[in-house]
C-alpha cells in the first residue's frame, strides 16, 4: 500500500474529486480528514470509508481559524500529519463584464488564500514529517476560457504559489509542494452545472472530439489514482512540479466556435 499510516487532509472531499481522492486515499493505506461544506455528505463519505478511516470537519475555510482547526483535528484523531491535499474550490462562470470586485475578492480568497493559510497552518506538523502538499489547480491556470476569468486568474496564482513554496519548504523544512492541473472531469458538480444550462443528462456521452479526443472526459478516479504518486514516497524530493492531467495540449488549443454545441465553462 503506496500510503500506509499516512494521515492526509484532503479539502473540499464531501463530492467530486476530492471525495474521490480521499476515498483512494484510504485503499492505499492512509487515514484522512475529510472536508466540505455538505454535512449530510460529507457523513455518508465517512460511513463508506468507516470511522476507524476517517473523520469529519465542516466548516468555510475562510472562516477565521478553520485551517487550524483542521490541522488539530488531524492530529487529534490519527496522531500526526503528513500531507494536506488542497482541493476545495469555488467554480463559477464569469467574465471582465460581470465580475465585480466583491465576486473577484470572494474567488481569491477561496481559491488561493485559504490554501495558503492552510499549507502555513500546517507546516509544523508537515515539517515533524518531512510531508507534502497537493494543490489541485486546473488547466485554465494557464489563461483560461473567457467565461472563466477570475476562476482561472485563481487558479493561475495557486500555479505561482506552488513552484514558490515547492523550492521554499523544501530547502528549509523538507516539505515538498507540489500541484495538478485537471482537465475536464465528470463530477457531480459538473454534470448539475450542464443540467443547469438545458443539457440532456447523457450529455458527457456525445462529447465533440475537438474536447474530447478519448470520445470521453476525465473521471475523478483517474485523478485520484494520479493524486497518490505525489503524495507516497516514492515520488523521493520532487518538488515545486505543475502537472497538467487532460486528454489534450490545451496551451494553444483554440477550437472553432462551432465545433461545439455543449459549453465548457465548468471545465474543471
Amino acid at each position: 500500500m503506496r500510503l500506509k499510516d499516512k494521515v492526509i487532509i484532503v479539502t473540499g472531499s464531501c463530492t467530486g474529486i476530492g471525495k474521490a481522492m480521499a476515498k483512494r486515499f484510504v485503499t492505499e493505506g492512509a487515514k484522512v480528514v475529510i472536508h466540505g461544506l455538505e454535512a449530510d455528505l460529507g457523513a455518508q463519505v465517512i460511513e463508506e470509508l468507516g470511522a476507524e478511516n476517517a473523520t469529519l470537519h465542516i466548516e468555510d475555510l475562510t472562516t477565521e481559524g478553520a485551517p487550524e482547526r483542521l490541522v488539530e483535528l488531524a492530529v487529534k484523531s490519527f496522531g500526526k500529519l503528513d500531507a494536506v491535499v488542497n482541493n476545495a474550490a469555488m467554480v463559477v462562470a464569469s467574465n471582465i463584464h460581470t465580475t465585480d470586485l466583491a465576486f473577484f475578492r470572494k474567488m481569491m480568497e477561496v481559491n488561493t488564500v485559504a490554501p495558503f493559510a492552510l499549507i502555513k497552518a500546517a507546516l509544523s506538523q508537515l515539517r515533524a514529517t518531512r510531508g507534502a502538499v497537493l494543490n489541485i489547480g486546473s488547466v485554465n491556470a494557464w489563461s483560461g476560457e473567457p467565461n472563466l476569468l477570475p476562476y482561472s486568474i485563481s487558479k493561475g496564482a495557486l500555479m505561482t504559489l506552488t513552484r514558490n513554496l515547492g523550492d521554499t519548504l523544501m530547502r528549509e523544512d523538507h516539505v515538498r509542494v507540489n500541484q495538478i492541473n485537471p482537465g475536464w472531469v465528470l463530477t457531480e458538480n459538473e454534470a448539475q452545472r450542464k443540467k443547469e444550462h438545458g443539457l440532456p443528462e447523457d450529455w458527457y456521452t456525445h462529447v465533440p472530439r475537438v474536447y474530447a479526443p478519448a470520445g470521453r472526459i476525465l473521471w475523478p478516479d483517474e485523478i485520484a489514482v494520479a493524486a497518490v504518486y505525489w503524495l507516497a514516497d516514492e515520488s523521493g524530493p520532487i518538488s515545486g512540479q505543475v502537472v497538467d492531467l487532460e486528454q489534450h495540449p490545451f496551451i494553444g488549443r483554440n477550437p472553432p466556435k462551432d465545433s461545439s454545441t455543449i459549453p465548457v465553462s465548468g471545465k474543471q
